[in-house]
């Protein structure tokens, strides 16, 4: 696992050339402590810096950025390619070949000298992004593993073509000009995260996944194709018509055989374990084919409500790992909320990025490789938000709509404050706290008109977030496309899909990636190797949720391995408290961040509806946590990185 930048100039690279390369491979050290280099062809006008986590061949011979045999490809590359050894394999049946080491980078080289770059990718089984020079040609060609477990940004910045793994590295660059793009914080605002194609800054993108972008030699067309098509696959009607207990048995193969590839490394190896279905499955996968203890870690909580580390503590034990579990108080997350801006490089909300980053600092300290559980949710039906969905509007389309709507406005026609004053005249056991925000927020659920409207309103924070972003319009996402849903016609799976194109690759991976990368800690999720998710969406949707249980399939080739008992119960998970942590200990902090003047001068927010929301929050009138965590979230990113 690595981090790379770079840049490209139409004429001949700035005399500084060296030491700007420098800089922006600082900028990211912590996605490789353990080496650094840079290439530069200053006549051609490229410049690569790399930082290198060794995980496969921790030899010089693995180093980047790495030349191929002939000398003809240049590459910087960020990733592991499981499968590299069956590709070695392929690469020497069709000519003798004298390996230089036993890196995966040095085996794409040679991929793509035999096959070109698309084939080689199709090939690869694993997660990457990746920059590679044609010295052939002068063409720059940027690629993103399938799902978008690794991060790639780029775009032309003051004449000159930035890229790179994180938007750290553009800062470091002196010309780049960090202009902040008002549309993509109004994306922000509704989804807690930015969601690509889109970026903080004007001008800069992310790479879609499964992507190749290629940028011709006179830097003045930049063509992007896909090489694998993740809505392709969904879309795909032709289903497995086996027995379900063969369907269940291929997928457990499969899963074996990619929790084996991961397995792949040179340095010591474990993985995260919350004691639910997904980590749980992947661990004993992981026990099963190995002849040690695997290491096994998990945060628990000192707050009952929250804790499941002794659950994950019965299933390491049933299965024999080597476990470690690490108690934290809310004092120990509350410390990390300021220094989250400079480990995410982009302004990010979503609040289950504190006990991410406490478990990955804390596996950090016994290993360098991490599996996770991640994305079982998504490709297996895991949610208990597409039920409810669901269920909910089944009950509503059955009512007319002009009624619904004629009752969403006699909700949103008495205030906020009226209704939880009304509240206090009920008797006790009829009370409901912030009685008046649950009626409006169910004005919205009512007064939808389909069930992909309600969909979108309840994974939104901000519902007009242009409201209060000074100068932005908020863009079209493929959350606001229609045509793009229509090929799924049954609901739950539109969801599944629809998070696996969004929430997946833009909230949970970028969560996970940047928790990790910022204590040098390489995570793998086994579930996303594609021949595993090209199977899943063959499988019929009963195999997923089952009578309402979730996951169905996975359960049943979790309890070969793990008592039923020690698995089933209700989930807590780690809910961070962020409306009392906004009216005790943080609210020093906030109101330095939102004090009215500061937001003023800023000019990004409309600061008169900031202050309003952050009063009524304060006396209690409104749960506004939510809004106010991600106003919150990027004026700390915002501090950090540009004052």
């Amino acid at each position: 696992m690595c981090g790379f930048a770079g840049f490209f100039y139409r004429d001949a690279c700035p005399v500084q050339a060296e030491t700007i390369l420098d800089a922006m491979g600082l900028a990211i050290a912590n996605r490789g402590p353990d080496s650094q280099a840079i290439w530069l062809d200053a006549q051609a006008g490229i410049g690569l810096s790399h930082r290198r986590l060794a995980i496969v061949d921790l030899s010089p011979a693995g180093h980047q950025p790495m030349h191929s045999d002939s000398g003809r490809y240049v590459i910087a590359f960020n990733g592991e390619i499981y499968n590299h050894l069956a590709i070695r394999t392929q690469l020497e049946q069709l000519s003798q070949r004298q390996w230089r080491g036993h890196s995966d980078t040095e085996t794409l080289l040679a991929g793509i000298e035999t096959w070109g770059l698309k084939k080689t990718l199709e090939l690869a089984v694993g997660m990457f992004a990746l920059a590679l020079w044609d010295n052939q040609t002068n063409q720059l060609q940027l690629a993103r593993d399938r799902f978008g477990e690794k991060p790639l940004y780029y775009g032309w910045n003051n004449n000159v073509f930035l890229f790179g793994s994180e938007l750290k590295s553009f800062r470091a660059h002196p010309d780049f000009a960090a202009e902040i793009n008002r549309d993509a914080l109004c994306l922000y605002l509704r989804h807690n995260y930015i969601p690509a194609p889109y970026s903080i800054y004007q001008g800069i993108a992310k790479l879609l996944p499964a992507s190749i972008a290629t940028l011709q030699a006179d830097g003045n067309n930049l063509v992007i194709e896909q090489y694998w098509d993740a809505k392709a696959v969904m879309a795909n009607q032709q289903h497995d018509t086996r027995s379900d207990t063969d369907q269940i048995e291929t997928l457990e193969q499969l899963l074996k055989q990619a929790v084996g590839d991961q397995m792949m490394a040179d340095v010591p190896l474990g993985a995260f374990l919350s004691g639910g279905v997904d980590s749980s499955l992947i661990v004993a996968l992981m026990q099963q084919q190995s002849d040690k203890p695997i290491k096994t870690f998990s945060i628990g909580f000192y707050e009952k409500e929250f804790n499941e580390a002794e659950h994950a503590k019965a299933v390491a034990t049933h299965l024999g790992t080597e476990h470690t579990e690490l108690y934290v108080s809310a004092d120990d997350a509350l410390k990390l909320v300021s220094s989250m801006a400079q480990v995410y490089d982009e302004p990010f909300a979503d609040s289950s990025q504190l006990p991410t980053y406490l478990v990955s600092q804390m596996a950090k300290q016994h290993v360098t490789v991490s599996l996770s559980g991640d994305a079982g949710d998504e490709v297996f039906c895991g949610y208990n938000r597409y039920l409810l969905t669901d269920m909910t509007w089944s009950k509503l389309a059955k009512v007319p709509v002009f009624l619904r709507k004629l009752a969403a406005k006699i909700l949103r026609a008495v205030p906020v404050n009226l209704w939880n004053k009304l509240n206090t005249l009920l008797p006790s056991r009829y009370k409901m706290a912030n009685l008046g925000d649950k009626l409006h927020k169910a004005a919205d659920v009512i007064s939808s008109s389909s069930l992909d409207e309600l969909y979108y309103g309840l994974i939104s924070h901000w519902k007009n977030p242009a409201s209060v972003v000074i100068g932005g319009r908020e863009p079209h996402t493929l959350l606001t496309t229609p045509s793009q849903n229509s090929m799924f016609r049954h609901s739950i799976p539109r969801m599944m899909a629809l998070d696996t194109l969004t929430y997946l690759p833009d909230d949970i991976l970028v969560k996970v990636d940047r928790a990790a990368m910022a204590v040098s800690l390489e995570t793998r999720v086994p579930f996303l190797d594609h021949r595993v998710f090209e199977y899943a969406w063959t499988m019929p949707q009963r195999l997923k949720l089952n009578k309402g249980v979730t996951k169905d399939c996975l359960r049943k080739i979790l309890y070969k391995y793990v008592p039923q008992h020690l698995i089933e119960r209700p989930k807590s998970g780690f809910a961070v408290p962020v409306a009392d942590w906004l009216r005790g200990p943080l609210k020093p902090w906030a109101e330095q961040l939102l004090l009215p003047e500061r937001l003023a001068k800023e000019g990004i927010f409309d600061h008169q509806h900031i202050s309003q929301m952050w009063l009524e929050h304060q006396s209690g009138k409104r749960n506004w946590q939510y809004h106010l965590w991600d106003i919150l979230m990027f004026q700390s990113w915002y501090e950090t990185h540009h004052q």
